[in-house]
């Protein structure tokens, strides 16, 4: 489908299908919240004349920034060094604030397939005309976002599992009231009834699943960057990649 306005698109790589894609417009409305493989996501994307795109995977393997920095001391002091150095600038700084994230290895091989897959992803949007965002004046942008640690920085640390009903809500109640026009998670409790509960017929179909509301969150990301970018947190090395969170300020420690 073709949209002739941008389309800020968020992608996530860990659900049931290769990837689960969001696209909302410039009022936060939701075009766009589905699944599939790289050719039906590519297809989505090829259709926007002017789009922002936020991907929930690094873009690529780590240049050993880190492992070179804590040889030289150069890193922050009076904190313990990770036992492992094979990570990214961005990863560690996160790990430094006490946000656990999955460390990116220096060779695609040792990586695990979903960010394979993202590094495929990154490429074929380079050659689709996408350029790192930020690009003043260039309708297609790239960047890279993280949902767990951006649902971390919103909640301040007291973000609850995604694996949990409640976990779930927490995240839809945070996009809904960022002011993306999404279904209200707290629809899901007025439509209990004491005959429901009874028969075990509860209303999940107004929760999202976990996948969604991080590309959900990536694409609000990919918006927040277009319109309000005094309002994110850069994290992370240009060689490597920056890392792009929808906060103003990240904590210390959370």
């Amino acid at each position: 489908m073709l949209f002739n306005q941008r389309a800020y698109i968020g992608i996530d790589l860990t659900g049931k299908k290769a990837f689960t894609y969001a696209a909302l417009d410039k009022d936060l409305g939701l075009l766009a919240l589905s699944a599939g493989e790289m050719d039906e996501l590519l297809a989505f994307i090829s259709g926007q004349t002017s789009a922002v795109v936020a991907i929930n995977a690094p873009a690529r393997p780590n240049q050993g920034k880190v492992r070179a920095l804590l040889e030289q001391g150069s890193l922050e002091s009076g904190k313990p060094a990770p036992r492992r150095t094979e990570m990214r600038m961005a990863e560690y700084e996160l790990r430094q604030r006490g946000i656990k994230v999955a460390a990116t290895a220096s060779s695609p091989e040792y990586c695990p397939s979903w960010m394979r897959s993202g590094f495929i992803l990154y490429e074929k949007l380079i050659g689709l005309g996408f350029v790192s965002y930020p690009a003043e004046d260039a309708t297609h942008q790239l960047l890279e976002t993280h949902p767990q640690a951006a649902f971390i920085a919103l909640t301040e640390g007291s973000l609850l599992s995604a694996s949990t009903l409640e976990g779930r809500l927490q995240r839809q109640s945070i996009l809904y009231g960022e002011g993306l026009d999404i279904r209200d998670g707290m629809d899901f409790f007025e439509e209990i009834t004491r005959h429901r509960l009874r028969q075990g017929v509860l209303p999940f179909d107004y929760v999202y699943d976990s996948f969604q509301l991080d590309a959900l969150l990536a694409a609000f990301t990919a918006w927040l960057a277009a319109t309000k970018p005094k309002e994110m947190s850069v994290l992370g090395d240009e060689d490597e990649g920056k890392l792009y969170l929808p906060v103003a300020k990240l904590k210390s420690k959370y």
